[in-house]
């Protein structure tokens, strides 16, 4: 337990007993996948039958067309809708993230009116001009994810649907979309230009000046390989995955690990631009840190010949997460056994118990190294975090998990005394929820490695919660309160990653029919699967 914070007796010695007796996923041996994961975690039973999931799988795309129709007739062309007060939003460089970020679950959903409309758009977009700051992050992992996955479904397994849906002349719309995230790289790639070779986060396109300090997160700069690299496949460029890989080896060997590497494989937050090294220790699956976690597994699954390194990182860092972040929670007196969450460090070893709704991706995550290097360890550690998880979307009022939540018992405010002694958690801070996708995700991951349509259940059960709680008249917004039951305040916008993750995620889980049922995109685990999601969810054909 070296690094937890001071906890009672009786905790230290129910977090000893979980560790050593009851969780065989965090021994150092490896556990063969020969056994059924169901060996460890029973299936539940819950069998749907078609009726039911095609039910649900329509009641999912009728929520993308509501939303849609939304979008278009009040935010179209800016990048998000503001629901309540009928008008656009530009958050993300005013390029019209929602397009963008939409498309891909719309040739899945194969919606050709809809997919028809947001390729003229995307052809028309000039990337070279730009009157907003653009992060780098965020334009890599939702434009340019978004038109290359675009681009590998149209080109690939719905090539027949441009056709019989959509008519001849739009194969040179698909094409553009190729054509178009060259433009887009060529107009980011500038950005790489320092001493490092790592790239600014935050600048102006039209005169190039720097709108950020000399740092960037491990997340920043850490996400960018796969969408990168992806394009140099597809073009025959090799620039593009050679800036990126070259920024991603700062992360691979640590330039000052007595700061950037507390524990083996898990890293600070911030890295200075001129020389790669660290300024600070603090960090965990959360914000700033979350995607380059997970983009470790992602690149060995995209491609294992090239990046193996990738996976060996990762591996370091679920066996340090496993082994130094987790921890059980509930009262000392009345531990929740069945759950595990994982906590946040800062200025070295010192772990604190506080958790966020962005870091629920990492059961998911879990699962997919499980699944591709055969670890049933990681498979059975990444099931008890959806469990975890679950527990802050099935214990709250609204039926939504918060953005932020604690198990601390030294810290339960005096309010939630009651509620931390009934559920093992309580809320931290944020109680709002926006629109997010990291447990739904989970959730997804959970059921494609056990096939137990409990995980099926749950997803629908946080959807028609998300549809009682953020549902206007013109699309879905985030909320306020999820501690409330009608969700407290509607805060008035509807995230583009609604399009391109929550929706995604929840048809991928119920749909059976149509291309992506027939071509198996996102329905088996591990090697077998022809597709890797990248962190905005649009599914990239591995190499």
């Amino acid at each position: 337990m070296y690094g937890l914070p001071r906890r009672s007796r009786a905790l230290l010695l129910g977090l000893i007993l979980f560790v050593v007796g009851s969780t065989m996923y965090l021994r150092s041996e490896r556990l063969s996948t020969v056994e059924p994961i169901s060996t460890y975690f029973p299936h539940s039973g819950i069998h749907l039958d078609r009726s039911v999931l095609k039910s649900r799988a329509d009641a999912i795309k009728e929520a993308y067309v509501h939303s849609w129709h939304g979008y278009i007739q009040y935010g179209f062309p800016m990048d998000e809708l503001l629901p309540m007060s009928k008008r656009g939003g530009n958050s993300m460089s005013g390029w019209g993230a929602s397009v963008i970020d939409g498309i891909g679950t719309a040739v899945l959903m194969e919606l050709p009116e809809v997919v028809e409309e947001q390729l003229k758009f995307i052809s028309q977009i000039d990337y070279t001009k730009c009157e907003h700051q653009i992060n780098l992050f965020e334009t890599t992992i939702r434009y340019l994810g978004g038109m290359v996955s675009a681009y590998d479904l149209l080109a690939g397994p719905y090539s027949k649907f441009i056709q019989s849906g959509m008519g001849e002349k739009n194969h040179a719309l698909v094409h553009s979309l190729l054509k178009q995230s060259v433009v887009l790289a060529d107009a980011l790639k500038w950005s790489f230009n320092t001493t490092s070779g790592i790239p600014m986060p935050f600048f102006m396109l039209h005169d190039r000046r720097i709108k950020s300090e000399d740092i960037n997160s491990i997340a920043g700069f850490g996400t960018l390989v796969l969408e990168w690299t992806r394009l140099s496949d597809l073009t025959g460029d090799p620039q593009y995955a050679t800036m990126s890989q070259r920024a991603q080896e700062y992360l691979l060997k640590v330039e000052n690990p007595e700061i950037g590497e507390p524990f083996p494989g898990l890293l600070g937050t911030h890295v200075r631009l001129n020389d790669g090294k660290f300024v600070d220790s603090h960090g965990g699956w959360g914000a700033m840190g979350d995607s380059y976690y997970e983009y470790l597994i992602k690149m060995y699954a995209y491609d294992p010949a090239r990046f193996k390194r990738y996976m060996r990182r990762w591996v370091e860092a679920a066996e340090s997460t496993m082994t130094y972040l987790t921890s059980v929670p509930g009262p000392s007196t009345r531990p929740r056994s069945n759950l595990i969450f994982v906590g946040e460090y800062s200025n070295g070893k010192q772990v604190s118990m506080r958790g966020s709704h962005l870091a629920c991706f990492i059961g998911g995550n879990f699962l997919l190294g499980g699944q591709l290097l055969g670890e049933m360890k990681y498979n059975i550690y990444g099931l008890q975090l959806v469990e975890g998880c679950r527990a802050t979307y099935a214990k709250s009022p609204s039926g939504i998990g918060p953005e932020r939540f604690g198990w601390d018992e030294s810290l339960v405010p005096s309010n939630q005394r009651e509620f931390f002694a009934r559920n093992g958690w309580y809320y931290s801070g944020e109680i709002d929820y926006r629109l997010r996708p990291e447990v739904i995700e989970s959730y997804y991951h959970a059921w494609v490695v056990t096939r137990d349509d409990k995980y099926r259940d749950w997803a629908w059960e946080a959807f028609v919660a998300i549809n009682r709680t953020c549902r206007t008249e013109h699309g879905f917004t985030s909320i306020s309160d999820v501690s409330r039951e009608d969700g407290g305040n509607k805060d008035d916008k509807q995230e583009s990653f609604w399009f391109a993750e929550v929706l995604k995620y929840l048809f991928l889980i119920f749909n059976e029919e149509g291309i992506q049922a027939k071509e198996n995109i996102g329905f088996v685990p591990g090697k077998n699967q022809k597709w890797v999601f990248n962190t905005e969810a649009h599914p990239i054909r591995r190499y």
